[in-house]
């Protein structure tokens, strides 16, 4: 079966084509970073207009790239939620009218789920069952995947997810946007432990996570240093490694408790904090001393993108799912409503 999907789920629209046979022939992405730049943060109603704007041309561009028509594709597959709701409607809508005029069947993906699997994507693939840290700018949670729609949630944020604490700490600090990976740049630069910030959650039982008060502990420090005279790139460079080593030990410290309360000998590792090296390295080491093995997918399908979409899309497609003709797209989208497949 070969598949169209796609995502359009906030600020980058990403198109792939996935066979079930040959695996995936072709993917295409584009971000809206420089949209969004002069804003500092996404706008909702921009992202929709951009993804209306590029949508077809990318369409047209990866069914190209594959090699293949438009006649040739056997389904299509579209992010569904969570999401920016304008975002969500623009990429369902083209893909269950795509499918429509084609005639051929439509399925929603779970864009976390998504996530989830878009390690299945690569050459070396984790087998089910396996802990799943799934960790963005819009989540973060753990997850025992016992199957393809089969996900008992572990533990989620209380609050800030990773991804969105790095933007906002960086946001504070002055630094550009998008902001977690200028933050974890500016990190390398950093003098070794200058400061020592907490490891929220970490000092009571449980597999939750709590960020947004790392966050004012950084806004603070950096505010003191302010008044102290010591505004200066070096300065922003140690709070930031600080900030980032405590995130990294906090996942890190939870994952542990979720691999070893589950009895689970696989880590995978997804979604758009997980492209951060520090974490990899720091996760790698923990599994090592458990004596398991980490998986996750290649950096640009750590972020949102098309592949993820179509291969999840492509499983479902497969085992018989199909969307009716009535468009349902949902802002929050628990994982536990999926269906096993």
């Amino acid at each position: 079966m070969i598949v169209l999907g796609i995502e359009s789920s906030c600020d980058e629209t990403g198109l792939a084509v996935y066979d079930s046979q040959q695996g995936l022939l072709a993917h295409v992405l584009h971000t809206q970073i420089a949209l969004h730049g002069e804003y500092g943060g996404v706008v909702p109603e921009l992202a929709s207009r951009d993804h209306v704007r590029y949508l077809l041309p990318l369409a047209d561009q990866v069914l190209k790239q594959a090699g293949i028509t438009k006649a040739e594709l056997d389904g299509i597959a579209y992010t569904a939620g969570p999401g920016l709701m304008g975002a969500l409607m623009v990429g369902a809508c083209t893909g269950r009218a795509m499918a429509l005029a084609l005639g051929i069947p439509a399925v929603a993906v779970h864009h976390m789920e998504g996530h989830l699997l878009a390690p299945m994507l690569e050459d070396t693939a984790p087998e089910f069952p396996f802990v799943a840290l799934l960790v963005s700018g819009g989540h973060t949670l753990l997850a025992e995947v016992k199957g393809v729609g089969q996900y008992e949630l572990l533990g989620e944020s209380l609050d800030d997810a990773a991804g969105e604490a790095f933007d906002k700490t960086a946001k504070m600090l002055g630094l550009g946007y998008p902001g977690g990976p200028i933050l974890a740049k500016l990190a390398e630069k950093a003098e070794s432990g200058v400061y020592k910030f907490p490891r929220p959650m970490c000092d009571r039982p449980g597999l939750d996570f709590s960020f947004s008060g790392l966050k004012t502990f950084s806004l603070n420090t950096w505010q003191k240093e302010i008044e102290s005279g010591n505004e200066n790139e070096q300065t922003q460079a140690n709070i930031c490694k600080a900030f980032e080593e405590a995130v990294v030990d906090t996942l890190m410290i939870k994952c542990r408790r979720a691999i070893q309360q589950v009895g689970a000998k696989t880590l995978v590792i997804a979604g758009g904090v997980g492209a951060n090296l520090s974490l990899r390295k720091s996760l790698q080491a923990m599994m090592e001393k458990e004596d398991g093995e980490l998986f996750y997918p290649r950096i640009e399908f750590c972020t949102d993108n098309g592949a993820m979409i179509a291969y999840a899309g492509c499983l479902r497609l497969v085992a018989g799912e199909t969307e009716p003709l009535a468009i349902n797209v949902r802002a929050r989208w628990p994982m536990s409503d999926l269906a096993a497949i």
